[in-house]
């Protein structure tokens, strides 16, 4: 996963939203097809977090992240459910 400047994807995306510091306080990790689906949820969020990556990846429970996102909307079981897809994630 490239990790450009988060003031660059700033700049040039006007609904990108950048945090720093951020708790993760649970992390799981599911096949979808060739890609592995990441969930992340944050300490003081009640939405999650997501992104795609093409291998497993360690465990981020417990770490501080920064992360680059921005809000969507996902039907489940007909219901239009937040979370926030996340575009760029780094260990703080």
């Amino acid at each position: 996963m490239l990790n450009p400047d988060p003031d660059k994807l700033l700049k040039k995306h006007d609904k990108l939203i950048h945090s720093d510091m951020m708790k993760v306080s649970s992390h799981v990790q599911r096949e979808s097809g060739e890609w592995i689906v990441n969930t992340l949820m944050i300490e003081g969020y009640d939405v999650a977090f997501k992104y795609k990556r093409k291998k497993s990846y360690k465990n981020l429970k417990g770490q501080r992240v920064n992360l680059t996102y921005y809000a969507d909307t996902e039907k489940v079981a007909g219901m239009n459910i937040e979370l926030m897809m996340v575009v760029r994630i780094k260990i703080a």
